[in-house]
């Protein structure tokens, strides 16, 4: 993961990047590619730990959309990437997400978008499209039956504790959960700061989502072999309009399934 992490940019398109500064204050950082076009853009929102270019520049969906004619937009969320870190969990949920989300529409000036979340991303994206009728079409990916029965993403195979544990751990070594493990793997892979996500860890969203308001039409993908996405037919059944795609792997192996961005591209086409 580190060699890929550290040598795939080279390779890439290279974004423009910005910032703006949320309405708490927290200073926001995001990358668009493409030209303005007639059809709406398209926004990622990511997953926790991860930052906007591993997820969506990394796994090929940013070149696929670009090949596409599509312009794309991508947050770091706070806490996360290049965006600032508050220590406070007070300062973080996949709710504060959405607004931050809302407010970079805003702030771009942006009408009606094609919105991408995966895993927490997914949360947040759900979210801002009970909220904010800009959304045209949705994707979610890495999110199950958990959104319906526990309100957000899925903690019951993975517990938010061992995920706490496993990112305050001083050494990971000593670290026995899988699950957990993989994620502090990938936040040291990526230098992540601990503190911040482990502030998000203790404020993630457990207050449902009012999914029966989501208006646009909806794409759910999710792993074979992914606990944190069980059932996703639940989710899909859950929402008004709702296709659902199953892909190979688990969490983050979903990500590398060929599938992943080609579908994105093709909904949102």
């Amino acid at each position: 993961m580190s060699s890929r992490v550290a040598g795939a940019d080279r390779l890439r398109p290279v974004p423009s990047t910005q910032c703006f500064t949320s309405s708490d204050g927290v200073q926001i950082v995001f990358y668009e590619w493409g030209e303005r076009e007639r059809v709406p853009p398209v926004v990622l929102h990511h997953g926790f730990v991860a930052h906007a270019r591993a997820n969506w520049q990394m796994t090929g969906v940013v070149d696929a959309l670009l090949r596409a004619g599509r312009r794309v937009i991508a947050p770091d969320a706070r806490g996360h990437g290049e965006s600032a870190k508050p220590h406070d969990p007070a300062s973080y949920g996949e709710q504060r997400m959405a607004h931050d989300l809302g407010e970079l529409l805003d702030a771009r000036g942006v009408g009606e978008i094609d919105l991408v979340g995966y895993s927490m991303g997914a949360v947040v994206s759900l979210l801002l499209a009970v909220a904010d009728d800009r959304v045209r079409r949705l994707v979610v990916g890495g999110v199950g039956s958990g959104v319906v029965e526990c309100g957000g993403v899925d903690r019951r195979a993975l517990s938010n504790d061992s995920i706490i544990e496993a990112l305050s751990a001083e050494d990971p070594q000593t670290l026995e959960v899988a699950g957990a493990r993989a994620f502090r793997s990938l936040a040291d892979a990526l230098g992540s700061d601990r503190r911040a996500l482990v502030a998000q860890a203790r404020s993630i969203h457990r207050g449902g989502v009012e999914l029966a308001r989501i208006s646009a039409p909806t794409l759910v993908l999710a792993g074979e072999d992914d606990p944190l996405a069980i059932r996703p037919q639940v989710l899909a059944s859950s929402l008004p309009d709702a296709t659902l795609c199953m892909l190979s792997g688990d969490h983050m192996q979903a990500l590398g399934d060929p599938r992943f961005a080609t579908s994105i591209v093709e909904f949102l086409a």
